[in-house]
């Protein structure tokens, strides 16, 4: 992945959130499933996204949370060499947010290659804040370098966490919740995966953990923090799986160790 790569997925971070910003006022909106909502905004961003990505790179494979498009070709799922680059897309993270006119949502642009996530772009059309990533070569947030805090203290953190629509109060994700709250300083559900992956890259967040998430919520910021610094893990220590991401990203190990000692008391 390189510059033409980031700058193409730039331009179509903000061709979306053209959409979503020229609608915000006056969106419709529908249930996808119950507390699950979708607007004629995240309809529109992901068009807008997807006829720049393939107009630039029509041989590439287009994943995106809406019109159907989110079940990528088992050859790209699996890494293999033949397969080709895929873009991964959530053309607006934090719908609920958005609904209710609140902040904390964003485009997400992800770009997965060889069986790993190798680009990413966050953009934030509120506060005009563009987050990026590309592997191996850092993440930045405006252009300026970023990198995580150096918390290591789980006393001392900051956290947020993702619960799912319809979220039940005995279930494992209540279970987590009230496990960290009780150690952690504070504990944020912000409402936007890949914003809170951005805020622990920037180090404004300490860690977060997500086990209910979809791949296009997570790809660009796995980038992003994981090139600020980030240590990034299932949510009980294994290896992330970039398709199906439940995980826990933290600042530093020993935190990270933290998180997780405690998050895989109450596995699914």
């Amino acid at each position: 992945m390189n510059e033409q790569h980031l700058q193409v997925a730039i331009d179509a971070a903000k061709a979306g959130a053209v959409e979503l910003m020229s609608r915000r006022d006056n969106r419709v909106v529908q249930e996808k499933a119950p507390r699950d909502l979708v607007t004629d905004a995240d309809l529109a961003s992901q068009k807008a996204i997807r006829k720049i990505l393939l107009q630039k790179y029509p041989d590439y494979v287009f994943v995106g949370e809406e019109d159907g498009e989110n079940n990528p070709p088992d050859a790209v799922r699996r890494g293999d060499s033949s397969a080709p680059p895929c873009w991964v897309v959530d053309p607006l993270d934090g719908t609920v947010n958005y609904v209710h006119q609140l902040q904390s949502f964003a485009v997400s642009i992800g770009l997965y290659a060889r069986g790993k996530m190798r680009l990413g772009v966050v953009y934030d059309p509120v506060t005009e804040e563009l987050f990026s990533g590309i592997d191996g070569a850092g993440a930045t947030c405006n252009g300026q370098p970023i990198k995580v805090s150096d918390c290591s203290d789980l006393n001392d953190s900051l956290v947020a966490c993702s619960f799912p629509a319809g979220v039940r109060g005995g279930d494992p994700e209540v279970l987590r919740f009230v496990r960290i709250l009780e150690q952690c300083r504070s504990l944020r559900r912000l409402g936007s995966c890949a914003l809170n992956m951005c805020y622990v890259a920037a180090g404004r967040l300490d860690a977060y953990w997500a086990t209910n998430v979809s791949a296009w919520d997570s790809a660009a910021g796995t980038v992003i923090a994981r090139e600020a610094g980030a240590i990034l893990t299932g949510y009980q220590g294994a290896e992330m799986d970039d398709w199906n991401p439940r995980f826990c990203v933290a600042a530093t190990l020993p935190l990270h160790q933290a998180m997780v000692s405690l998050l895989s008391d109450f596995a699914d």
